[in-house]
């Protein structure tokens, strides 16, 4: 074990929205340094599964699994109280689950708007409430993963920007709220997966060239973000940190 992994061996992150994509990427990051695991996932329960016995063979007992609709807001504690019920302990939260889809002006209705609004926004508020207690004894910190769109606005998708530009603004009230004991931050993905409905070559390519990179991320550049954030900024609090290749930059 080196001097990082003895940093982390045997603390305690729950990272919502886990069993797939970036959320499964920085569960793999953090194991990988020693720190143990409460996996949440909504419907994904066959990649959830895969997931812990990857992680559990590598090391015995050090994940366990949240199954949890995160706009049920009342049962959002109990999340918390499952995470912490194994190891007596938290540490990290991240709050990585989302939903994405377009929501174009004139066709919205109040079921999308309560469902972008949920999972962005209101359900990272109730579970950073209701972690707070626990994350305050080990001196922790919260991570969201919000997007660059909650800067810079994404044309036909005014509901997931709102919800994502108030993430942003979460952070920073909770890193006032809940410091010196817990440190909150965030991450703004860009061009790092595309939407899982699809998008065509010609608006890949278009996006990229925006970038000052030109090319695409990957979830891993996500989860060696949130280690930095977890494990080496002690002194970084209510800050966004962009991991989007110099897309923020663009016109």
């Amino acid at each position: 074990m080196n001097d990082y992994q003895d940093q982390l061996s045997g603390k305690v992150a729950l990272i919502t929205g886990a069993a797939r994509r970036v959320g499964a990427a920085m569960a793999r990051a953090l194991h990988g340094e020693g720190m143990n695991l409460a996996l949440h996932y909504h419907t994904s329960h066959k990649e959830a599964r895969a997931l812990q016995s990857e992680l559990n063979e590598v090391r015995e007992h050090s994940v366990v699994l949240i199954q949890a609709d995160l706009l049920q807001t009342t049962k959002l504690a109990a999340v918390v109280k499952e995470a912490t019920a194994h190891w007596k302990r938290l540490d990290v939260l991240i709050n990585n689950a989302s939903t994405f889809y377009p929501t174009p002006l004139g066709t919205v209705n109040e079921a999308q708007w309560d469902n972008l609004m949920g999972t962005n926004l209101k359900a990272p508020f109730f579970l950073s409430q209701a972690a707070a207690r626990h994350l305050k004894q080990q001196r922790g910190c919260i991570i969201n993963i919000v997007d660059i769109h909650g800067e810079r606005p994404l044309k036909q998708h005014p509901v997931y920007c709102t919800a994502k530009a108030g993430l942003i603004m979460l952070s920073k009230t909770l890193a006032r709220e809940l410091g010196p004991e817990i440190r909150v931050n965030s991450i703004a993905p860009g061009a790092i997966m595309w939407p899982e409905n699809g998008i065509d070559d010609v608006t890949k390519k278009r996006i990229l060239s925006r970038t000052t990179l030109k090319r695409q991320g990957s979830p891993d550049d996500i989860a060696r973000a949130a280690l930095f954030l977890i494990r080496d900024a002690g002194y970084v609090s209510g800050q966004t940190i962009a991991v989007d290749g110099g897309r923020s930059l663009s016109d």
